[in-house]
């Protein structure tokens, strides 16, 4: 019997994917049914509920499972559940949608699922606005709705998708046929919560914590998921493999970095180095949350949880994403509770003084004697074609990312914020 901790709804993996003759047999119907086109981040939704990475949803929400998510956290059941997961659809397109159709799910021209409409709603843009205010309002400095906004529609690419969300929304159970192209183009590393758990109950695995990377490991990251094997039976390694913003480095060549680091740098058997589907959302605290519950799915009972977890910008304060784990709702049912707990770390860099990675808990020296340490911070140096600090990164990984900028034909800008820049230490 596993040991590892049960997924996220007291109903087991909910897998929407259907396999062999039933496959087969529904991707000949789809065919026939009304087609809507859907985003990219729509399609790693559907990949994740196809392999049962965000059990215990089996389609996309309803309005009033859209509305609890948004206002207190809660499915309308009353299971946990933080950022909404939508599908939108322009107003010609769903203007001869009934509910009660079944509907076919494509993207360029490939059928990705059929669903069964059980609600069609419209979305106004007050509302979208809302579901912003809700979901990505950090409450850093700038806080004021006013300069949110202002700020937001430039520069938050998590509240630009939502606003930029067509006219209705549509609800329903889906049948997944298809997941894209994440099984042929990252082969061994695109694993499935069955997968992962397999894998997982093979080493006898009870306390694992996960690394959520949409970055190339820096010595932090290093550093980070050292601390989690101290205490734990093992670390999930697990890389965002889907959409990122312009300026973000690649999924292949993250993950080349990433092995050469578990095979320089750790004992290999204690971690494992795996990809999901999804399309970063950039919604900090609320994405941790997303995290931590599509984690416990993957069998992670620890979610790591560092400096400015899953940010974008200045947006949210640099430990808010920590500090959101302790106002959630904890329902008395378990099913409906996260079980998936953070492993919260403090702001850890390189200190010159104390001869090795420390945080601002166990470091007593200044700024100056600290490398700051962040994703961003590294993608501007090496965009920029500048040096890289001592100690910022193993000179095995700085290699695969200098091969890498050094082929780029166009420079993508990064903008350094506070939080890489470290002025708030």
């Amino acid at each position: 019997m596993s040991k590892l901790v049960a997924p996220h709804g007291g109903k087991g993996l909910v897998c929407c994917k259907l396999e062999g003759a039933e496959l087969e047999a529904e991707l000949k119907k789809a065919e026939g049914l009304k087609k809507i086109e859907i985003s990219s981040q729509v399609k790693g939704d559907l990949i994740m509920l196809g392999i049962g990475g965000f059990s215990p949803l089996n389609g996309f929400m309803t309005k009033a499972d859209w509305k609890g998510v948004c206002e207190d956290f809660l499915l309308a059941d009353g299971t946990f559940w933080p950022v909404p997961v939508m599908l939108d659809a322009a107003a010609d397109a769903a203007a001869d949608v009934n509910v009660g159709d079944e509907i076919t799910l494509e993207k360029d021209g490939e059928i990705y699922a059929t669903m069964k409409v059980e609600e069609k709603f419209e979305m106004t843009e007050d509302e979208k606005k809302w579901e912003c205010e809700k979901v990505y309002k950090g409450h850093g400095e700038e806080s004021e709705d006013d300069v949110f906004w202002k700020i937001a529609m430039e520069d938050h690419p998590g509240v630009q998708m939502v606003m930029a969300r067509k006219e209705f929304c549509l609800a329903g159970p889906v049948k997944v046929l298809s997941e894209g192209e994440f099984p042929e183009k990252f082969k061994g590393v695109y694993l499935t919560p069955k997968e992962t758990r397999a894998i997982m109950d093979e080493k006898g695995w009870a306390n694992v914590a996960s690394m959520q990377l949409r970055n190339p490991m820096h010595r932090s990251h290093e550093h980070l998921c050292k601390i989690a094997l101290d205490v734990c039976d093992g670390v999930l390694i697990h890389s965002l493999i889907g959409n990122l913003k312009p300026g973000d480095i690649p999924a292949d060549v993250r993950i080349k970095c990433i092995d050469t680091l578990i095979k320089g740098y750790f004992v290999p058997e204690h971690v494992i180095n795996a990809g999901y589907p999804l399309d970063m959302r950039y919604a900090g605290p609320r994405e941790a949350l997303l995290h931590a519950t599509f984690r416990q799915n993957y069998g992670v009972n620890k979610m790591i949880i560092g400096r400015d977890h899953a940010g974008v910008g200045d947006f949210y304060t640099l430990f808010e994403a920590q500090e959101i784990f302790d106002t959630i709702p904890m329902p008395e049912d378990d099913g409906k509770r996260l079980l998936c707990e953070p492993l919260k770390i403090d702001w850890t860099f390189y200190c010159y003084k104390c001869d090795g990675m420390a945080s601002m808990r166990t470091c007593p020296h200044g700024k100056d004697d600290r490398v700051i340490l962040s994703g961003t911070k590294l993608r501007h140096a090496l965009s920029n074609n500048e040096p890289v600090v001592d100690h910022f990164g193993r000179d095995e990984v700085l290699a695969i990312l200098r091969e890498y900028y050094a082929s780029l034909t166009e420079k993508v800008e990064v903008k350094l914020q506070s939080h890489a820049e470290g002025s708030k230490m």
